[in-house]
Order: C-alpha cells, then structure tokens, then sequence
C-alpha cells in the first residue's frame, strides 16, 4: 500500500486501488462522454431484442453441394486439405503444407457457406415493423448515447 504524507497508510480509495477509483472523480457515461447510460442499456434491450426476433423468423436450409457445375464436387475440395495435412505431417514446419492445409480448410468453409439458403418466415406486417423498429429504435439510442448531452 502507498504511504499518506504523515506517515499512515492511505485507503485503498484515496489512491485509487478501489473498484470506484479515486475520490472526486466523475462518473462519466457510454463511451466516456457526459449523461446517457439509461439509453445506452434500453438502446441494448431494444436492439438485443429486435435482433433476437429478427433471427428467430429467418430459416436457414441447405442445397446440394455444387463446385464448378459438378453434381458432387466435395471431394474435390477435401484435396488440398488433405494434401496440407500430409506434408504437415512428413514436416511441420513446411509452409506449402500450412498453405494448402489453411487453403483448404477455407475453401470447404466457403462451399458450405454458399450452399446456405437463407429465408424470412411468412409473418404479418405488424410483426415485421414491430422487429425491425425495435432493431432501429435500439441502435439509434445506442449511438446517441454514446454523443456528449
């Protein structure tokens, strides 16, 4: 602990080693500016909440894996990955064996991306403006928070 100028011990908030830091400091808002942590956390709710209804109506299917116009075209992509992970092993340290392991890997990742068919359920045109508002509403206070008011 630090030394008071008279010889004693100071407390943990006179040199700020406490949770609410030094006496006499302000305590400032969302991003450090003055006022609008109300709205920062109602900003949150709303926008968590709007996005939570959003992504509760979208419906994510799968197609048939296609590279190339081939029917079947995934074991094509395995090839550089498993070419990777072979010179890995014959050498670790191989940076064409890392190349084609990370190439590999990001090219499987990118066919199963693509194959995503995204859709937005059937809901009422209440519901949507309701999610969408909500989503709007929240980010909108989330950055007027964070500007000094």
């Amino acid at each position: 602990m630090a030394r008071a100028a008279r010889g004693t011990m100071a407390s943990m908030t006179e040199t700020g080693g406490s949770f609410g830091g030094p006496p006499g400091k302000r305590i400032v808002g969302a991003g450090g500016t003055p006022g609008g942590i109300g709205e920062f956390f109602v900003g949150v709710i709303m926008a968590g909440v709007g996005g939570y209804l959003i992504t509760n109506q979208v419906q994510v299917h799968t197609s048939g894996w296609r590279l190339w116009g081939l029917a079947n075209g995934f074991g094509l992509t395995l090839l550089p990955l498993l070419i990777g992970i072979g010179v890995l092993f014959f050498n670790g340290k191989s940076i064409l064996g890392w190349l084609f392991t990370v190439g590999g890997f990001l090219i499987i990742l990118a066919g199963v991306m693509m194959q995503l068919d995204i859709y937005f359920q059937r809901t009422t045109l209440f519901n949507t403006i309701l999610m969408f508002g909500l989503l709007a509403a929240g980010l909108g206070l989330i950055y007027k928070s964070l500007k000094p008011h």
